[in-house]
């Protein structure tokens, strides 16, 4: 019956297919929050970009527990870490970005959004893993030792810190708004430094867009610091 007929009529018509298959796929209709949304209007390769970072996250800390995410933002890589660890616990000091994110990612069962500020204390129960994922550029360094010491205190005792932020080198590149956020840019040696203070194994990787690798520290525009095994 090839070439015969209307489309719906024949036995083998994709377009009836992929209705099939459309039809069957739930409609959630999940709104990005503020900075993603922006990043997706601006600048959409950025989303791939993030996403990435938390895929990295995600691989890392396969199989743990509980986790925390510390400077959680508008939630957008919480889901993809969610696929990996039992539960993911997202902290921000932004309260009504905490109440957004309740609103449009509570289909989630496995993610919460706590008000916490980790330049004033640990948190109060340990977990088998921390990340951080373009936040510490955001920290002063007059709050950064004890932002750090306290991240570290909330882990248990062999637990696993991920760190990502911006490399210092690519601050030339950087957008006018970008720049007015980061006040705390690290090198790769400043970098190792800082954290190991707090741990005792620090392992520094380097990014560009969606790869991770362990190229040249001074061409990488974002960097990596996998932490093992908090000081005590």
């Amino acid at each position: 019956m090839t070439g015969t007929g209307n489309p719906g009529d024949r036995p083998n018509d994709s377009k009836d297919l992929w209705e099939k298959v459309h039809s069957q796929m739930p409609n959630h209709e999940i709104a990005l929050g503020r900075a993603m949304a922006a990043a997706y209007v601006t600048d959409p390769k950025m989303v791939a970009f993030v996403a990435s970072r938390y895929k990295f996250v995600a691989k890392m800390i396969e199989g743990a527990d509980v986790v925390l995410e510390v400077g959680c933002g508008d939630g957008f890589g919480a889901p993809l870490v969610a696929q990996t660890a039992g539960r993911v616990v997202c902290t921000d000091i932004h309260t009504g970005t905490l109440e957004d994110n309740r609103r449009r990612l509570g289909v989630f069962p496995n993610i919460e959004f706590q008000y916490f500020d980790f330049r004033l204390k640990h948190y109060p129960d340990p977990v088998a893993g921390v990340f951080a994922v373009d936040v510490l550029e955001h920290i002063y360094p007059t709050e950064e030792q004890r932002f750090l010491a306290n991240i570290a205190a909330s882990l248990t005792e062999h637990g696993i810190g991920l760190f990502g932020t911006p490399n210092a080198a690519a601050e030339a590149f950087a957008s006018p708004n970008s720049r007015l956020g980061h006040v705390n840019l690290k090198d790769h040696k400043a970098l190792k430094k800082a954290l190991g203070a707090h741990f005792h194994n620090v392992f520094i990787f380097s990014m560009n867009d969606e790869v991770i690798h362990t190229g040249y520290y001074p061409m990488a525009h974002y960097l990596w610091a996998l932490c093992v095994d908090p000081r005590r």
